[in-house]
């Protein structure tokens, strides 16, 4: 099985073009085992290239521990890249189903490559029951989000909102960034039992209202560096609660990304797509 090793902002997926591929018969398996960064591949996970009756593809994402995502923001521009650059279809503007929706992508070509690419990552979902999550409403807020609500992981008591941007987030701003609120806390929230599909967890510090800097303990992963419908989150949740303006530069430990939630509620997401190298897989 031919495979290419791609990355954005350092989030790196093993992808696999089932245009021209068989699907693998168990994909979850097939996740694990590539994504072993000892004795496979080393990645955050698999992502599936399928063609689409709807859509320019259609992306299938594998987290390493073989759990199936609906979204992955980085995974999806390098999706964008591989199928423009591989002539899958040589169109600068393409779109791409998900689990979380059909995504339209604009793509910025330099030398017959891409480079960056942004996505219309969609209106983000705030009703608690819809991320989902049994955290409640916050009645101060406009349209009742789960928004600077208090939840409580290992004695902390944290506050957090949470967004879905087609797979669930739970951000929480710290006044330092350290290694205990990713590595120690991460974990405990990605399992609370207030978010009974789990979580992805954003810790958050803000160095001004146009520009944060972030790490993300995802949902079946662990810690990457970088998660861009985690930053996607970041930029709804630090609007709503009066932390930053609606453009901002995220700053990931892989890279930085831009976000803008724009006028018309969508959320738009700019980053680097690279892709590092490709090989064979044995299937036995």
């Amino acid at each position: 099985m031919r495979f290419t090793k791609m990355h954005g902002t350092g989030n790196d997926y093993v992808y696999v073009n089932c245009f021209e591929e068989p699907g693998p018969n168990d994909p979850a398996g097939l996740a694990r085992a590539v994504s072993d960064r000892h004795f496979g591949v080393g990645g955050d996970g698999l992502i599936l290239i399928c063609p689409s009756n709807t859509a320019d593809a259609r992306m299938r994402m594998f987290n390493a521990d073989g759990s199936e995502a609906e979204m992955c923001g980085n995974g999806i521009r390098c999706v964008a890249k591989y199928v423009y650059d591989h002539g899958i279809c040589r169109n600068k503007t393409l779109t791409v189903a998900t689990g979380g929706g059909l995504l339209s992508l604009e793509l910025e070509v330099d030398d017959g490559l891409v480079r960056r690419v942004k996505v219309d990552m969609g209106e983000p979902i705030l009703l608690p029951e819809s991320v989902p999550t049994t955290l409640p409403s916050n009645p101060a807020i406009d349209g009742g989000p789960a928004a600077g609500v208090e939840l409580v992981v290992d004695g902390e008591r944290l506050e957090v909102t949470c967004v879905s941007m087609g797979n669930p987030h739970c951000v929480a701003f710290v006044e330092e960034l350290t290694d205990r609120w990713v590595l120690e806390i991460g974990p405990k929230v990605e399992t609370n039992p207030h978010f009974f599909n789990r979580v992805n967890a954003e810790f958050v510090e803000v160095i001004s209202p146009s520009e944060i800097r972030m790490r993300v303990w995802e949902r079946g992963s662990g810690e990457t560096l970088s998660c861009g419908t985690g930053a996607a989150a970041v930029c709804v949740a630090g609007v709503l609660l009066g932390h930053t303006n609606k453009k901002i530069t995220a700053h990931l430990p892989g890279g930085n990304l831009e976000l803008y939630w724009a006028d018309d509620n969508h959320v738009y997401l700019t980053g680097e797509a690279v892709e590092v190298f490709s090989g064979e897989w044995n299937r036995d």
